[in-house]
């Protein structure tokens, strides 16, 4: 590998023109690809085959009129002032309105829906008084057939009486006529009366139905009494908007359509404030807090290279790698459904890492340069060197990110092939372009000082002769860990989740529709949930109303809701569905256990419950990737430590390599938590709102740390490893290999650092997630694990650092990643100068 990088580095030395044009034609051709076949991204996370998932694809195929997605408008009067007729009027129209827009299938108007709910109730005491006046006519009409029912009774008695007197007298002949007439009517009479009897006792059962049915309409009401269209001092309104597909299917330009159609509504008095679901926020791929980033970067490579064309180079170069790898991943956005942090991820990484991997291979060859090496030998001996190193480093950051295909989770999958592009690219320009570069501006990358003692003795590298000192090496490693471990402290309590509309940007619609429903209706009302029943036979159509108040009673019943709503049932009437509002909002504790209530209930009759909504989806997708976590971590952790035993033909120094990333990852997870979960320094960082760790973050984190982590162990260790073959003492190896290494390691870890900061000021929690735990993760790992722990690790385990099975060390091959052989091939200027460094 080293002698082909070699090759390939003194070629495009000599064609730089032509490398140079190749690269802008990819370029080009990138661009060109995301104009033709680039589409929409998408904020919504969802994760096939989850239970939410399940349940809204059962909605859509047994209960269309309840599928598809839904978001809230809420419309509230500026000066908090009752809503005006006149305002109410211009809300309905707007709403009427926002139906004509492409992929809307409703909206909900909140006045006629209220005015429906307040006129359900006056229809219920207006319901019980006429039932109270008909039970009283029908017991007045009961008193009348009774009185009647006894005089009958009195008559047919003296008829009787009459007919033994006749009959006595020997007269019975005589009034039998008058008597037979009298018994007729007396028959008459009780047949009209046992007619009026059937009557009335119809009517009372009739009067009872109507009774128990508004009585199980008012139990309907009262299940739904807090759930409100218009807050109780009429001062806000809150409408619902359905789409026809669910929500992280409706395309970008739909949902602006409706924001815009909101914000241009121009009712006077009034502003509308759409919901996350709608407006949330699509983040920025290049803000000014990311261009900031890019600027510390500048300057640390202007102070470390001392030229404004060293300076310029590696960010040259990392932004052409960053346009061919974002924008050639963009151009899938059009067939396959891309997150708006995926891109954003690729801008990270491919900025970090461009600029980095230009710099080692950049500084190798300013110091070759100074030795006196001619220019096209330096530079190809440069990529060959520190080059290769990079291929083996990029290597590491390639199989974390691929691997994250290995998770099940689509856009999980996606985003780790976008960054591994984005790397990709960043590796093959920095093997091609770099050099390409350096053979145009020639002497020039050193300063004019440098130039003037170009192949002067004292150029040579002063290396140390002691190993540091064992005492300070113990201390060194006892301090670093106490000092992780106490960063770590607050990983324990950490808690997964997505983002809700309390995470979107201060003043943002999305984030004052949230608080103006937490104010206005109730936490809940941010995350409702929709709860499916499947029951075990089919309902009629006159047990249906029963049914459902016995269901909902049993949801209501259940810890932590405040309202249960009946939405309808399907048309096989096989499945009940209801909308449950919870206590508190989408991200609290309390509803994450409620949705494990509900879908852990039994109710006789029903086979089992569903829960679907954004707090449900929220809460599988995070429970989905904290079970991928330990899988993910395993095979990214077994296949870097195969990789590295290659490079170091070590045992020891892989498994320290990886205990020491696995310090500086929870220091990092530490760090995130109590940022954004506990709120620590949250007016620093621009965090309103703490909540719930985004739940890919610490999946993320892991890849993509775990290869920036070995890219540093790589540079340094290796320079340990040069020193120690080339015939230094262990301890002393170790100083040596982190003299040789430690500038450059420096610099690269502020440059990568200084970019994944830029992005913590961004517009979107997500970003700001990523790139503060990024930028920390670096950071301590960089400085306290490479630097201080991994060096005074070594140093204490002395020779046996290097120990390797005599039979392992017969079949591996030699890697030789520090380029020794090549090295040896063409023997460098100064030779007296020591071990040469990696970078």
């Amino acid at each position: 590998m080293a002698s082909l990088l070699y090759r390939i580095g003194r070629f495009s030395a000599r064609r730089a023109w032509p490398v140079i044009v190749a690269w802008m034609v990819i370029l080009g051709l990138a661009v060109g690809a995301f104009s033709v076949f680039g589409g929409t991204l998408t904020s919504s996370v969802s994760i096939p085959g989850t239970a939410t998932q399940e349940v809204s694809d059962e909605l859509a195929e047994k209960f269309p009129s309840a599928s598809g997605g839904r978001g809230t408008v809420f419309f509230t009067t500026t000066d908090d002032s009752a809503l005006t007729d006149a305002q109410r009027t211009a809300i309905g129209d707007l709403l009427m309105r926002t139906v004509d827009l492409d992929s809307v299938k409703s909206a909900t108007n909140p006045f006629d829906t209220q005015a429906q709910i307040d006129a359900q109730s006056q229809q219920v005491v207006d319901g019980r008084q006429k039932i109270i006046d008909a039970t009283a006519q029908l017991d007045a009409g009961q008193v009348q057939i009774d009185t009647a029912t006894t005089s009958a009774t009195a008559g047919q008695t003296q008829l009787d009486a009459s007919r033994t007197q006749a009959e006595a007298a020997g007269q019975l002949a005589a009034a039998q006529p008058t008597l037979n007439a009298q018994q007729a009517q007396l028959d008459a009479g009780r047949t009209t009366i046992a007619k009026q009897q059937v009557t009335l006792d119809a009517s009372r059962t009739q009067l009872e139905t109507q009774s128990a049915t508004l009585e199980q309409g008012a139990d309907l009401l009262d299940l739904a009494a807090s759930i409100r269209q218009v807050s109780s001092d009429e001062t806000t309104a809150v409408a619902s908007v359905q789409f026809d597909t669910s929500l992280n299917l409706v395309p970008a330009e739909a949902k602006e359509a409706v924001v815009a159609e909101m914000n241009d509504a121009g009712i006077d008095g009034v502003t509308a404030e759409v919901s996350n679901d709608i407006a949330s926020t699509i983040p920025e791929i290049l803000g000014p807090g990311e261009i900031g980033g890019v600027i510390v970067a500048a300057i640390v490579l202007w102070v470390m290279l001392g030229t404004l064309i060293g300076a310029g180079l590696p960010l040259l170069n990392a932004l052409i790698g960053v346009g061919v790898g974002v924008l050639a991943s963009l151009a899938l956005s059009g067939s396959v459904e891309m997150l708006s942090v995926t891109p954003v991820l690729g801008v990270m990484l491919g900025l970090a890492v461009g600029i980095d991997y230009s710099l080692f291979i950049l500084n190798r060859h300013r110091t070759q340069l100074s030795h006196g090496l001619p220019l096209q030998e330096s530079i190809g001996l440069a990529n060959g060197t520190s080059g290769n190193a990079v291929v083996f480093a990029g290597a590491t950051v390639l199989i974390a990110l691929l691997a994250l295909n290995l998770t099940g989770i689509p856009f999980l999958g996606l985003m780790g092939t976008v960054g591994a592009v984005c790397v990709l690219v960043a590796i093959l320009i920095a093997i091609t372009l770099t050099p390409a570069v350096l053979g145009l501006v020639g002497t020039k990358i050193l300063t004019k000082k440098a130039r003037a003692k170009v192949g002067h003795a004292s150029n040579s590298a002063r290396v140390p002769v002691k190993p540091m000192n064992t005492v300070r090496a113990v201390v060194t490693v006892v301090v670093g860990i106490v000092v992780l471990l106490i960063v770590a402290i607050p990983a324990l309590s950490m808690r997964l989740g997505l983002p809700a509309g309390s995470s979107e940007p201060l003043g943002s619609s999305a984030y004052n529709a949230y608080k103006l429903a937490d104010d206005k209706f109730g936490a809940g009302v941010n995350g409702p949930l929709l709860v499916v029943a499947d029951l075990e036979t089919a309902i009629t159509e006159d047990d249906l109303l029963a049914e459902q108040v016995r269901i909902g009673t049993a949801l209501r019943a259940t810890n932590d809701v405040v309202a249960v709503a009946p939405i309808g049932a399907s048309d096989d009437d096989l499945l009940l569905a209801f909308q449950v509002i919870p206590a508190e909002g989408p991200t609290s504790e309390s509803t994450e256990q409620l949705v494990r209530d509900l879908r852990g209930l039994e109710i006789d009759g029903v086979a089992s419950l569903g829960v679907a909504g954004n707090a449900s989806g929220n809460i599988d997708v995070s429970e989905k990737l904290a079970a991928a976590l330990p899988l993910y971590l395993l095979v990214v952790v077994g296949l870097s430590l195969i990789i590295l035993i290659f490079v170091f033909r070590s045992i020891l120094v892989p498994i320290t390599a990886t205990l020491g990333f696995v310090l500086s990852l929870f220091a990092s997870f530490g760090a995130i938590t109590a940022v954004f979960q506990w709120g620590w320094l949250g007016a620093v960082f621009g965090i309103h709102d703490p909540g719930p760790i985004l739940s890919f973050l610490p999946i993320l984190v892991v890849g993509v740390l775990f290869g920036l982590a070995m890219d540093y162990q790589l540079f340094l260790v290796s320079g340990m490893r040069e020193s120690y073959v080339h015939g230094a003492s262990a301890r002393l190896a170790v100083q040596r290999g982190v003299h040789a290494g430690h500038t450059v390691v420096i610099a690269a870890a502020l440059i990568m650092a200084s970019v994944f900061s830029g992005f913590i000021f961004s517009n979107s929690v997500m970003i700001q997630s990523i790139g503060f735990g990024l930028a920390g993760g670096v950071l301590l790992d960089a400085f306290v694990v490479r630097l201080l722990i991994i060096p005074a690790v070594m140093h204490l385990l002395g020779d046996a650092a290097w120990w390797l099975p005599k039979w392992l060390d017969r079949i591996l091959p030699n890697v030789d990643v520090e380029g020794a052989s090549l090295e040896r091939a063409h023997p460098v200027a100064f030779p007296e100068r020591g071990p040469t460094p990696v970078a």
